[in-house]
């Protein structure tokens, strides 16, 4: 069964249940408020006919002259004479009165629902002349009319409830159409991604939380999309990478197999053949260590480091190269900084940074480690060309490499570890000319 036809179905029972209640509620109610209404409306008519009487008829023998109003007026009424406990005048049947005479509901004044076989009346009882006199006007109505009101409010409402309940349902499934629409148009949108349809995906108009999980699944489609991109290019560049030095290596080494080169040229190709493997070799070990990065996620074993202590480090695994080059390395780091991280694999990280700025820079290297806002930001720059534009929206992909570039995994290993870290880093333009790659870990 259908969503939509589930939440229909849930919507209107749940309507029917509520709106049975209430019109049982209703209906259980009306009887009662038409008796206490109609007890009013007898208790109004009597103490009218009781005010005429008084007005203009004083005694005892004159009542008989008031039989004939009472007559033209179509109640259901007794005089009672309590003192003598008898009934003076009546406009109802004999038989009637006799049988209330007969189960002592007359005398009785603190019922005001008389029984009479199946039939119940409703009364209302009023002293007439004086207190003292002992008369006493008793209107009668028999509840079996207030019963025909019941029936015909009953129907009338059972009308009401029977154009309410269809409106409901057609509201009800106006609402749950509109709900399950952007659901079923986001099942489309997911079986598109599924296919790896990415430039069909069409935005859904949707709100709440269907929305948030629309654009959470737009943006699980950009960054899959983006993963599928990235991992073909990396194949492609991988499989370029390794090409080269195992075409240098056949080459040479068909060479020197069918005695193409002479002795001093076979040397020469072995040595090639030799820096050729190194090269192979630690483009390998590196595509695994990125492996390993990317899979092993529980291999980070983290611990508090203090970073001028990290950078200290650095500083001295880099100095040989800095040496060579000619170029100068300083770092600015502030007190207690401490971090939360894998000590070795946050140390490759940084060096796979700082390396990268000792290849480009012309003059100078600067590293500096701050606290701010709570976050722990670490900065490396240089001086050097900067990073080109081309490269600068995929600067940490695997195997980009600028011109002095070795693997083009350097960067990549070090993105893949800051991130694992719980930190962020950006590459962008720094005051000395060159690159600026900022990492920050939060507080």
């Amino acid at each position: 069964m259908k969503l939509q036809t589930q939440l229909s179905i849930a919507f209107t029972s749940l309507l029917l249940v509520i709106m049975a209640v209430v019109w049982y509620v209703i209906y259980s109610l009306i009887l009662n408020v038409l008796i206490q209404d109609e007890q009013r409306q007898l208790e109004q008519t009597g103490e009218l006919l009781v005010e005429i009487l008084n007005e203009q008829y004083h005694t005892q023998d004159s009542i008989q002259q008031f039989y004939s109003i009472l007559d033209d007026q179509e109640l259901q009424m007794i005089l009672y004479d309590r003192s003598q406990n008898r009934i003076l005048y009546s406009t109802m049947p004999n038989k009637v009165v006799e049988g209330f005479h007969r189960k002592n509901n007359i005398s009785d004044y603190s019922e005001t629902i008389w029984d009479l076989g199946n039939e119940k009346f409703v009364t209302s009882r009023i002293l007439i002349l004086s207190r003292n006199s002992g008369l006493e006007m008793i209107l009668l109505t028999p509840v079996s009319d207030l019963q025909e009101v019941q029936r015909s409010f009953f129907v009338r409402l059972f009308l009401v409830f029977l154009v309410g309940l269809f409106i409901a349902s057609v509201l009800a499934h106006y609402f749950t159409k509109k709900l399950v629409t952007p659901l079923t148009q986001l099942k489309r949108q997911l079986k598109k991604i599924e296919k790896r349809q990415f430039d069909d995906i069409k935005h859904i108009k949707a709100t709440g939380e269907i929305k948030e999980v629309a654009e959470s699944v737009y943006e699980m489609a950009n960054e899959l999309e983006r993963y599928i991109n990235t991992q073909q290019t990396f194949f492609q560049n991988a499989s370029h990478e390794l090409k080269t030095p195992l075409m240098t290596i056949q080459g040479y080494a068909e060479g020197i197999k069918d005695g193409i080169f002479d002795e001093a040229e076979a040397d020469k190709g072995l040595e090639v053949m030799v820096s050729e493997v190194l090269r192979l070799k630690g483009i390998i070990n590196e595509m695994i260590l990125l492996a390993k990065l990317d899979t092993e996620v529980n291999s980070y074993d983290p611990t508090n480091i203090k970073v001028e202590e990290i950078v200290g480090q650095i500083v001295d695994r880099a100095l040989p190269i800095v040496n060579e080059k000619g170029i100068t390395l300083s770092h600015r780091v502030e007190n207690n900084i401490q971090l939360y991280a894998d000590e070795e694999k946050l140390l490759r990280a940084l060096l796979n940074v700082v390396f990268n700025g000792i290849r480009h820079a012309k003059s100078q290297v600067v590293i500096s480690a701050v606290k701010k806002d709570g976050d722990i930001v670490i900065k490396i720059e240089d001086d050097g060309p900067g990073i080109p534009e081309e490269f600068a929206s995929h600067i940490f992909h695997r195997f980009v490499k600028g011109k002095d570039g070795e693997t083009g995994l350097g960067l990549a290993i070090a993105h893949t570890i800051i991130e694992h870290s719980k930190g962020k880093i950006v590459a962008g333009k720094s005051d000395l000319g060159g690159a600026k790659f900022t990492i920050t870990f939060p507080k």
